[in-house]
Order: C-alpha cells, then sequence, then structure tokens
C-alpha cells in the first residue's frame, strides 16, 4: 500500500480527501469537524505511511485558490467593516498577536526551550509557515555547518509537533467560549444586520392602510422618516386595481400594499399603517406575475439597482435577491454580482425584455473569466514575491498566501475595472474554496504527520506537545475572552479573529451558520502575516 502511494501522490491525496469529508460530517454530542477532518487524516496516512511524498505544487495551488476566493467574496465586507470599526478591530488584532508572542517568551523560560525551539513552536502553533521561513531564511544568514543544520532541524520539529494543536487549539477555545458566553448565533446575526453585510430570512405581508396619518404620504417620506428598511411591493387601490408603486407614491385609506422585508421590519410597518391581510395580493397575477432571473449579463456586475433605472424602461420592482442560498433585500445601493437570482414583480409583457436585460443563463452565471481569474491571482502571486525590509534588517514576502488574498480583497470590493469583471459568480467561488482548502489541509496533514514520525521522540514530543497546546489554547481564549468582553466585538466576527488557519475558519464557518467570521478572518490576516514574521524573528535573537 506504501509503494502505491508512494507511486502515485494523487491517489494518496484524493484517498485522504475522501476520508477525511467523510469523517468530518460525523457527530459527536451535535459537533462535527467538517472539512477539517481531512487535516487529521492526513496527519494518520503521514504517520502510518512514512516517506509519503505529497507535491509542494498541490499545497501551493490549494492555498492560492482558498485565500483568493475568499479575499473576493469578502473585500466589500473587509473595508465597510475597517471604515466602521478600524481603530478598534486593529487594536484588538495588536493586542492578540502580540499577547501570543509574549506567551511564547514566557513558555521559554518554564519549559527551558532552546532559541530555534520556541520559533518552530510558535509558528507551528500560530499555524504560520512563513513565520518558520523567515527564521529558517536569518539562520542562513548568521550561521554554517553543523550549528546552521541543528538550529534549522530543530526549529522544524518543533514546528511539526505543534502545528496539529495549532489547528485544534483553536476550535476547542471556540466550543468552550461559545458555550461559556451562551452564544446565540442566530439572533447575534439579527442584531448585527446594520453594521456587518449579513443575510435576512426575508418574508411579505399585505396591508391594508387604516392609519389617517399615513395618508397623502409619499412612500419615499415613510420610509425615510421611520427608517424602515423594507421594500413595497404591489399596491391594490380602493377600486380593486393592482399596480406596482414607485417612491413617489401616495397612500390613501383603503389601499392595500405587499410589504417585503425581515418579520421585525414588516411588524414595524404594520403597526403604523394599519392591519394585516389574510389574503396576500401577490397570489394575484392578472396582470403582473413574479419571476426569478438570473443576472448573468457581465456589464450588470458590480452596479447597483438604482444605476439600472429599471422603472423608466419596465414596468416592475425589484423585492429580493437570491444570492446562495439566501435572500438579500433588494436595495437600491445593492449591488448586483454574477450568478444572483432577481425576484421581479412586473407586467406579464415586460418579462421576456427583463430576462434579456439581465441574461438570464444558468451556464453564462456559474462559468469562471479566466481572464480575470488568471490575471488576479498572477498579480496576487505577484505581490507575494516582492520582499519587504523592516527596521532591524527583518526581511518578509507576503508569499503565495497574503499576495493573493490582499489582491483578492481589493479586486472584491472593486467588482469590476472598464470591462473585467473580478468577481466570481457566488457558486463558483464557494467550489473553488472548498477545492483549495481541502488540497491544501491534505498535504499539510500527510507532510505534518510523516515529519511528526520521523523526529519522533517521547521526551522531546510531549514537551512541545504540552507547550505549543499551551500557546495555541491560551492565545486563542484570551482573544475570545478579552475581545467579546472588553472591546465588544460580536463572537461571530471574532471567530474569524482567531482562525490562524483555513480548517479553524472553515469550523467557525460551520458553528456560526453566517458570513461574519470571513470578516474577522479577512482583517486579521495581512496584519498577522506581517506581525508573525516580525515576532518570530525577534523571539530568535532575544532567546539566542
Amino acid at each position: 500500500m506504501q509503494s502505491l502511494f508512494s507511486e502515485n501522490p494523487l491517489l494518496l491525496l484524493f484517498c485522504v480527501a475522501a476520508l477525511g469529508y467523510f469523517v468530518g460530517t460525523l457527530k459527536f454530542k451535535g459537533n462535527s469537524l467538517g472539512v477539517s477532518a481531512v487535516l487529521f487524516v492526513g496527519l494518520v496516512f503521514g504517520a502510518i505511511y512514512k516517506d509519503l511524498a505529497a507535491p509542494d505544487i498541490l499545497f501551493q495551488l490549494g492555498l492560492v485558490f482558498f485565500v483568493y476566493s475568499i479575499g473576493l467574496n469578502s473585500g466589500a465586507a473587509f473595508f465597510k467593516s475597517v471604515r466602521k470599526n478600524g481603530a478598534r478591530d486593529i487594536s484588538f488584532v495588536l493586542i492578540m498577536l502580540t499577547s501570543s508572542a509574549l506567551i511564547a517568551f514566557l513558555l521559554a523560560y518554564i519549559f527551558k526551550y532552546s532559541a530555534s525551539d520556541v520559533v518552530g513552536l510558535y509558528s507551528g502553533s500560530t499555524t504560520n509557515t512563513t513565520a518558520l521561513a523567515g527564521v529558517i531564511e536569518l539562520i542562513n544568514n548568521r550561521f554554517s555547518g553543523d550549528e546552521l543544520l541543528n538550529l534549522t532541524e530543530t526549529s522544524v520539529v518543533a514546528y511539526s509537533y505543534t502545528y496539529p494543536m495549532g489547528v485544534l487549539g483553536g476550535m476547542v477555545a471556540i466550543i468552550l467560549m461559545e458555550r461559556a458566553f451562551k452564544i446565540d448565533y442566530k439572533a447575534e446575526k439579527k442584531s448585527l444586520r446594520n453594521k456587518y453585510p449579513t443575510y435576512e430570512d426575508l418574508t411579505s405581508i399585505s396591508i391594508r392602510v387604516t392609519n389617517p396619518e399615513a395618508q397623502g404620504l409619499q412612500l419615499r417620506d415613510l420610509r425615510t422618516k421611520h427608517k424602515w428598511d423594507v421594500i413595497f411591493g404591489r399596491i391594490m387601490n380602493n377600486n380593486f386595481e393592482v399596480k406596482l408603486p414607485a417612491w413617489d407614491t401616495k397612500l390613501k385609506l383603503g389601499n392595500q400594499i405587499m410589504v417585503i422585508g425581515t418579520d421585525e421590519e414588516l411588524l414595524k410597518v404594520e403597526k403604523f399603517m394599519g392591519e394585516r391581510m389574510e389574503f396576500n395580493i401577490s397570489y394575484d397575477r392578472k396582470e403582473y406575475d413574479v419571476r426569478r432571473i438570473f443576472v448573468s449579463n457581465p456589464n450588470l456586475v458590480g452596479r447597483t439597482i438604482s444605476s439600472l433605472n429599471l422603472q423608466e424602461k419596465f414596468d416592475t420592482v425589484v423585492t429580493r435577491i437570491r444570492r446562495g442560498d439566501v435572500d438579500v433585500l433588494a436595495k437600491p445601493n445593492t449591488v448586483l454580482e454574477l450568478g444572483d437570482r432577481i425576484r421581479f414583480v412586473a407586467r406579464r409583457k415586460d418579462l421576456k425584455p427583463l430576462s434579456e436585460f439581465f441574461g438570464d443563463s444558468y451556464y453564462n452565471s456559474s462559468k469562471v473569466n479566466l481572464f480575470s481569474f488568471g490575471l488576479g491571482i498572477a498579480i496576487g502571486l505577484a505581490l507575494g514575491m516582492i520582499e519587504f525590509t523592516l527596521p532591524g534588517n527583518i526581511q518578509f514576502k507576503l508569499g503565495y498566501a497574503g499576495g493573493p488574498l490582499i489582491v483578492g480583497l481589493i479586486l472584491g470590493a472593486l467588482y469590476r475595472t472598464g470591462p473585467i469583471v473580478w468577481v466570481l459568480p457566488y457558486s463558483v467561488n464557494v467550489t473553488l474554496r472548498q477545492i483549495g482548502l481541502i488540497l491544501l489541509l491534505a498535504v499539510i496533514g500527510v507532510k505534518s504527520g510523516t515529519s511528526f514520525i520521523s523526529s519522533f521522540n517521547l521526551e522531546v514530543g510531549l514537551k512541545l506537545f504540552l507547550g505549543g497546546s499551551i500557546l495555541s489554547l491560551a492565545t486563542a481564549v484570551f482573544a475570545l475572552i478579552i475581545g467579546y468582553k472588553l472591546f465588544k466585538i460580536p463572537f461571530s466576527v471574532l471567530t474569524g479573529f482567531v482562525s490562524n488557519q483555513p480548517a479553524i475558519l472553515d469550523f467557525a464557518l460551520e458553528r456560526s451558520k453566517n458570513n461574519l467570521p470571513m470578516i474577522g478572518y479577512t482583517l486579521v490576516f495581512p496584519i498577522a502575516m506581517v506581525l508573525k514574521i516580525v515576532y518570530a524573528q525577534v523571539l530568535f535573537l532575544i532567546l539566542l
């Protein structure tokens, strides 16, 4: 079996991926590892079958696919979060990363670690291969001969022993703290919908206007005055004629109007306007009909709904947008993406022209624009190759992770540049992210398992494993407590802050069932990438 896997590395990786994914679906007391189980299955394979070769190119490809797709998906939310909470979040990130380095420094004295042990332990527990590479480069520049070989080997061994706990520690900390704080992810998501771009559970009701205060007022004025986060659909006048309202439509007593929004917002509108009707106007399709249409026209991607001036061309109202598995309220400033399914209420004769205008092709909305995708990744890889020098002659590169992530964030926020559409369709983004994550986890697992066994020493291993466990768990627990209690950062966002490895991020996304961990992850990653490289080298120089 070992020779079969050794001669066929692709067979090995896909066996690890398949078995790992299956293990990740198994639940224990309601909890599961999810796709991160691929890492642990890889560790087992690497430990059992020694000297297995896992191609580095697959790890690099998986890492690039993962971080670039994360960047594209989170770019707009990332910069919005920075504008709103930048000072608070960056201050917290600095405290979190500095505390991690200080804990590593204290562990060196408690467990009598060498300088190379500490940097390997620090890099492994924070799952930062780039930090380890930076220290190895520093060692190569300062030492030679047996001393160089010894320092390099001990740092790599420490990294191999502690990397698994760098992943598992973050997951354990999230479970412990969400139980200690009694986190209700659904309630938190609901409370944050005005602060973060979360998805909402939308519904619609019909209301009869009975409040005299609403009579004669334009819908625009009512929505602005009461700050209702809703969309108005069809309106039925007192002659039972159904029409589509505009923002300057004035209400009259007895009118019936359909309103779309969350239950909470609909209750506010109902309380002011009048009474909820059992009969929903949306069911009356004599003149107007409802249809969902795919956005597959690249010329519309990155544009807001208001910029399309739809009501000048069609008798229609956009009520909501289906993005992935959730509905988004179709606000005037909502930006369209490839693959969006827009729900229209329109005259029957306008439905076909609307379909032609938006494209309405599932095939075209699911394709990858290889020009923009390849160009974006190429720019990211080029940025990752640039060497930066900090005071103290500390040098680092953003590498395969940092470069594509930063470029992805920028391009994701831009959406498009002239005719070039940077963002990927939602379904494509999810697929590439999953493929990338599985590839990099499988390679890391196999390689770490092999290194673990080849360098196995019970006394040394237990000592390093214990230190790595303390550092990983203590750092994550401390960050979650301080961030949640002192900085008042939402717990869902915090789980992204402590997700220093893609497997932890996927675990956090699975726990929260929303996209908020991505915002924390994309905010912390570029800063953490630089600071971990700096702190690893500083620790080595101080403890040498």
